[in-house]
């Protein structure tokens, strides 16, 4: 009887909700685990301040051109569809405010988030993935250094310094994409749309949005780190292990937005 049970579909698709549940259990430990530990070796810096500038570089410098691409033409395309309308409607004195309230609060800090998964995350999880699956990381150990300390500590130091700065850049060159893109679409006053802007933005915007760039640098860093270091089984282990990095990053990192929303904003 127990034979038959265990060929039906209900069963089968059960063991396929209990594997991802265990999965989803295990690789979360495993990143809390991970961020502990990367927390305690911080008392020793176990880094130099030459790495963590080598991954400053890595992780703004090389990430800003595909991120100010993102962000600036999500900009204009907002522009271009509020623009036209809010002129119609004699509401021109409120573009810039919008536009710039978006970018700040949302659509800088978000498409910022998801360009650097897409670069720089994917990156450092085939990365350390790499090396696991070809045993360097082993090799690390035998010479008794602490992989998490050599190898996350300049990663994610890097990525939580560098996070505002590319926020910050990327919001601004969205604000004024979306100026350019104003003033073409409705013919709306670079002066009546910076104008707006001073009206609407606030000191409290740009600090959440500080905050929030702060902490989806460290959470991106650490997940795509900690997902590369639990790669096994070969280059298939390597393939595995980036796609659960991307993942894991694009879902925190929206889960962050929504707490940080509730919290600031409500």
């Amino acid at each position: 009887m127990k034979i038959y049970y265990k060929a039906t579909y209900t069963y089968k698709i059960f063991r396929a909700f209990q594997a991802e549940f265990e999965s989803f259990v295990s690789t979360l430990g495993r990143i809390v685990g991970y961020g502990l530990e990367f927390f305690c070796g911080l008392k020793n810096f176990p880094t130099t301040v030459k790495e963590i500038l080598f991954q400053c570089a890595r992780f703004g410098v090389s990430s800003l051109p595909i991120t100010l691409s993102i962000v600036g033409m999500t900009s204009v395309i907002v522009a271009m569809q509020v623009a036209g309308e809010m002129v119609k409607q004699g509401g021109g004195n409120y573009v810039g405010m919008l536009v710039s309230i978006l970018m700040v609060r949302e659509e800088g800090v978000i498409m910022s988030g998801f360009a650097i998964i897409s670069m720089i995350g994917s990156s450092l999880a085939s990365e350390i993935a790499t090396m696991r699956v070809t045993e360097q990381i082993d090799a690390i150990q035998v010479l008794h250094v602490n992989p998490v300390h050599y190898l996350f500590t300049p990663r994610v130091i890097a990525g939580t310094i560098m996070m505002p700065l590319v926020v910050v850049i990327s919001s601004a060159v969205g604000i004024l994409g979306g100026a350019i893109a104003s003033n073409l679409v409705s013919g709306l006053s670079y002066k009546a749309f910076f104008d707006s802007v001073w009206f609407g933005l606030n000191m409290h915007d740009l600090n959440v949005c500080i905050m929030k760039a702060i902490s989806f640098g460290f959470v991106i860093t650490l997940i795509s780190c900690s997902c590369g270091m639990a790669a096994k089984d070969g280059a298939k282990g390597v393939g595995l292990a980036t796609t659960k990095a991307v993942v894991w990053s694009f879902v925190a990192i929206v889960i962050l937005d929504l707490i940080f929303a509730a919290a600031c904003f409500y």
